[in-house]
């Protein structure tokens, strides 16, 4: 399948697809402690960047990477670079940082080939991928020599989003979960 043949059928497509080298996926549903996650870190990231030039998205929105051919739904991304244009195009291309809600259909997909695929991307600086069954962030992190550092979050631990210059307490992103 082309990405123009994707693209049609996103359109009349019941479910959310995604395009992997070809090759179309739908995606599984998510659960309410997913939902409840991923509200809540967006709740916190729209207060941090409203008025800069950066925008967060949550699920709807595609991310494409040219460089290994795909077309993702993360959870919640964040651009700030004005190559994008969100509000007016179906996809981005340049997110600073990127989260995925873990589940047990999708954890080795997440940690091993997509985030693989994310690294291609040059303007990434942070992946986030965060549990649903226990309070665990970990945060991979770009640092200066352009290799990714891992950090993990735990428990009482505040999250630290360097990208965004965020600090984001557990209790918060897990509010309502359990």
């Amino acid at each position: 399948m082309t990405p123009e043949e994707y693209f049609t059928g996103e359109e009349i497509s019941p479910i959310r697809r995604e395009y992997i080298r070809g090759k179309v996926y739908g995606m599984s549903p998510s659960t309410p402690a997913h939902n409840m996650i991923t509200l809540n870190l967006a709740t916190v990231l729209r207060k941090q960047i409203r008025g800069t030039k950066c925008h967060a998205f949550v699920q709807d929105i595609k991310l494409r990477i040219d460089a290994v051919d795909v077309f993702y739904y993360p959870d919640l991304t964040v651009t700030c670079d004005p190559r994008d244009s969100p509000l007016t195009d179906s996809f981005i291309r340049y997110p600073c940082l990127i989260v995925e809600v873990l589940s047990d259909v999708t954890e080795a997909f997440d940690r091993g080939d997509k985030f693989a695929d994310y690294r291609q991307i040059e303007t990434l600086k942070e992946y986030l991928i965060i549990s649903q069954t226990r309070p665990s962030v970990e945060c991979f992190r770009r640092n200066e020599r352009g290799r990714w550092e891992l950090y993990s979050y735990q428990a009482e631990d505040k999250i630290q989003v360097t990208s965004l210059n965020l600090l984001i307490d557990m209790k918060t992103l897990y509010d309502d979960v359990w």
